[in-house]
């Protein structure tokens, strides 16, 4: 899924919400430092495997540029008040080795485009939900059906998702 996600209008109430937008402003710090850090690699550090992980870092780079959709589409699932199912631990281990051997020669400008247009889709996303939105709980699959709020979704993968990877990258890069 390397598409940026498609922009929804808010549905529940006219306005932005505060938390949303909050959201929307974290994801996109993260987003940026993230970049920031990779545009600024050498092409050795690029290539440079992550310790226990295996995928070089430009591919956990894309990896996160890709994950935007699909994380986002995730929590629009919760907004609506339905569950997530048949997303497991199983399945995105088999999304991310997929995607590992299928953008392993992914070239900085490719990943950064990327990551610039999905997160910067992401956040529109994000600002587009009310706070009733938000606060949708249902079961989610990958934490084994316990209800879990949109918002907790944003922030669990989303929002935090460049900032994981930004620390492990740093911690390999030894920055």
């Amino acid at each position: 899924m390397t598409s940026a996600v498609s922009q929804a209008p808010a549905r529940t109430s006219i306005g932005s919400s505060q938390r949303a937008e909050a959201l929307a402003e974290r994801l996109e710090q993260g987003a940026r430092a993230l970049a920031d850090l990779a545009s600024g690699l050498t092409d050795a550090e690029w290539q440079t495997r992550l310790p226990k992980d295996g995928r070089k870092i430009g591919v956990v780079v894309h990896h996160v540029a890709t994950m935007y959709p699909l994380e986002i589409h995730l929590a629009q699932i919760l907004a609506g008040g339905k569950p997530i199912e048949g997303v497991t631990a199983e399945a995105v281990n088999e999304i991310n080795a997929g995607h590992a051997k299928e953008f392993d020669a992914v070239t900085k400008e490719q990943a950064l485009d990327l990551l610039r247009r999905n997160s910067a889709a992401a956040a529109a996303a994000i600002r587009a939900l009310s706070d009733d939105e938000l606060a949708q709980a249902a079961p989610v699959s990958l934490n084994f059906d316990a209800p879990l709020t949109c918002q907790f979704l944003l922030e669990d993968h989303a929002v935090r998702h460049s900032y994981h990877h930004l620390g492990i990258i740093r911690r390999a890069l030894k920055r």
